[in-house]
């Protein structure tokens, strides 16, 4: 039985417009616009200039200090501009446009058959090189999160397949269609940390996920390590990191602290495949499953899709709009991000694109906060969002920090529950943006 965290919500899920649906192939797009920032650290380098023809998978820009990633081509063709676009993070950066050159746009696999038995240091070269970075949210590049302090003894790796966002369902479809890989990342990575306990977390709403990863154990050798899938309860926001700590191991990671100083790792299910993919593929970092919903959307799909594709280009891959979207958000409607436009390319950490009509985007206006205290009820770690909004308002950010606010990791929890519909999470965000 998993333990329980504090707070949290029960949005309602809409993941039933997808999670029965088989990934589709790749969409591969003619042009791509590949963002140089698409994870946590400083921003890669160019190595390649415009009028350079370049192949699937090559480098084009490399790391620039320990906290980057380097960033590869997602089609073959031709470099046409070098220039600054925006992100669907909100942020301009500095970026590079292919134009295809057609014909096949398949990567070349070179297999590595014995990936298992290579070297920690060999493995965590070939992961830092193929550019893998944390592919649940905040993109932190893979073989820093794996390459823990000495002083730090890594005992526990989870495997995070909670995905309890509503609408994306792309991890879910991921573990029933690529169980063994799966696995066979998650290993390397335990092999790395030298993590003797290994943990496959999983809401209660994927039985099918549940069942497919544990009968993929049954079949497989795991050696010396035990892996065991833990069935965690649904509730918003179990797949955060300390949320599903908690829930596993009944372990608390400190306010500041990291969940390597209570001796464990989390890794998404999305990061450990393309960990498989680097490892016994050659394959970098270049493509990842998606899920494309909402109610304005004619065929929801899960699908594969190259970094860099524009949302505007995507239309083929889910058949176009049955009404037109008054609201875009790039990832889940808790955590996502709205977008101004279209322009914008899928990255690295992007999980889903929703395509909203304005019946399903509550328009409700902000009313005088009650002092209910539902906001403290829900939020995970244990804030008081209404006295943190009141000292943001009044531009006392030494206070709101003092009272936790760079704790709050931004689920929403608590503007999702209020009453008076007051926007907190956006209240929290500027907070924390001045701080």
């Amino acid at each position: 039985m998993p333990y329980r965290f504090y707070g949290g919500v029960h949005p309602d899920p809409f993941k039933h417009l997808t999670q029965d649906k088989p990934t589709k192939r790749t969409f591969i797009p003619a042009k791509v616009v590949i963002p140089l920032s698409q994870h946590t650290g400083s921003p890669a380098e160019p190595v390649v200039a415009v009028g350079d023809d370049v192949e699937v998978g090559a480098l084009i820009a490399k790391a620039t200090g320990y906290i980057s990633s380097p960033v590869h081509a997602t089609i073959g063709g031709k470099v046409t501009k070098i220039a600054y676009t925006p992100t669907p993070v909100m942020a301009r950066t500095l970026s590079i446009t292919i134009e295809s050159s057609g014909g096949d746009q398949e990567f070349k696999p070179r297999p590595r058959p014995d990936a298992g038995a290579l070297s920690r240091e060999n493995l965590l070269d070939i992961i830092k090189d193929a550019g893998i970075v944390g592919m649940g949210g905040a993109a932190f590049p893979a073989y820093v999160k794996l390459s823990p302090p000495k002083n730090k003894t890594i005992d526990s790796l989870i495997l995070n397949g909670a995905e309890c966002e509503p609408y994306l369902t792309c991890d879910h479809r991921l573990m029933l269609e690529r169980s063994k890989e799966i696995i066979k990342g998650l290993e390397i990575s335990a092999k790395i940390l030298d993590s003797k306990d290994i943990y496959i977390a999983v809401e209660d709403n994927k039985q099918s996920a549940i069942y497919t990863m544990e009968k993929t154990l049954r079949s497989l050798a795991t050696g010396s390590r035990k892996i065991k899938v833990i069935v965690l309860k649904t509730v918003y926001p179990q797949g955060a990191e300390k949320q599903v700590i908690k829930a596993v191991l009944n372990r608390t990671v400190p306010a500041g602290g990291l969940p390597m100083d209570v001796g464990c790792v989390v890794q998404n299910v999305g990061t450990v495949f393309a960990i498989y993919e680097a490892a016994y593929l050659g394959k970098p970092m270049i493509e990842r499953n998606m899920t494309i919903t909402g109610d304005c959307v004619k065929d929801p799909v899960n699908i594969n899709v190259r970094f860099g594709t524009l949302l505007g280009d995507l239309a083929p891959a889910f058949g176009g709009f049955s009404k037109e979207p008054k609201r875009i958000v790039a990832g889940g409607p808790m955590m996502g991000i709205a977008q101004y436009t279209m322009d914008v390319p899928v990255i690295k950490g992007t999980s889903g694109i929703l395509f909203l009509s304005d019946g399903a985007v509550d328009k409700s206006k902000e009313s005088v906060c009650i002092r209910c205290g539902k906001c403290v009820d829900v939020c995970p770690m244990k804030l008081v969002p209404t006295t943190l909004m009141n000292n943001i308002k009044k531009e006392f950010f030494k206070e709101a920090k003092d009272l936790g606010l760079m704790n709050c990791f931004e689920c929403g929890a608590c503007a999702y529950f209020c009453p008076a519909k007051i926007p907190l999470l956006d209240y929290m965000k500027f907070g924390k943006a001045k701080v």
